[in-house]
């Protein structure tokens, strides 16, 4: 074809480190390849967040919009929004042994927050 450029076939050279590999061998490298570049991408996610995820999750946990909003801004408020707003909530159900939606109304009204912060700034995740 005319105007096209013949490309140098270098398959074989640029092959040569895994010609030897078996395919379980193969299988396990691709796999290490994939762990390797995908783990930036974890850590990442675990290490930043947003409020619109943040608000995301607690509706998935059964709050409404309008309950949301105001776990994510208490906190925003208190440095806690890194923690992950759901599992703040989740936290206090626990060691409160309270219904879940119930702590998370109650934290609406301004309970629970001062223990939130106890519990998560002693460095527990």
């Amino acid at each position: 074809m005319k105007g096209n450029l013949r490309r140098e076939d270098d398959f074989n050279q640029r092959r040569g480190h895994l010609a030897n590999l078996s395919d379980e061998e193969l299988k396990q490298r691709f796999w290490k390849l994939a762990e390797d570049a995908v783990k930036p991408l974890l850590e990442l996610a675990r290490t930043h967040t947003t409020p619109s995820v943040e608000r995301s999750v607690l509706l998935r946990m059964g709050f409404s919009s309008l309950e949301a909003k105001p776990l994510v801004e208490g906190a925003i408020d208190r440095g806690l929004i890194g923690k992950g707003v759901g599992h703040v909530v989740y936290r206090i159900s626990k060691e409160k042994n309270i219904p879940l939606r119930q702590v998370g109304l109650e934290m609406i009204d301004g309970k629970h927050w001062d223990d939130a912060v106890a519990i998560f700034k002693g460095g527990d995740k």
